[in-house]
C-alpha cells in the first residue's frame, strides 16, 4: 500500500468523526450517521490494503 493511499484513508476517517462529532453538537442526525459510515468505509479500506501488505510480505 503506497503512502497516498494511507494518508487518503486516514483523512477520510478523520473527516468522519469530524462529521458525526458536528452531527452529535448540532443535533443533525443525517450529518452524524454519514461521519460515522465514512469512518467505516475507511476502515474497511485500511484492512483490505493491510491484507494487501501482508500477502506481498509474505511471496518475500
Amino acid at each position: 500500500m503506497g503512502i497516498g493511499d494511507k494518508a487518503k484513508n486516514k483523512f477520510e476517517e478523520a473527516s468522519g468523526r469530524a462529521k458525526e462529532s458536528t452531527g452529535a453538537a448540532t443535533g443533525n442526525d443525517e450529518l452524524k450517521n454519514e461521519g460515522r459510515a465514512e469512518q467505516g468505509e475507511s476502515k474497511v479500506k485500511q484492512v483490505g490494503e493491510n491484507l494487501k501488505d501482508a500477502a506481498k510480505n509474505l511471496k518475500r
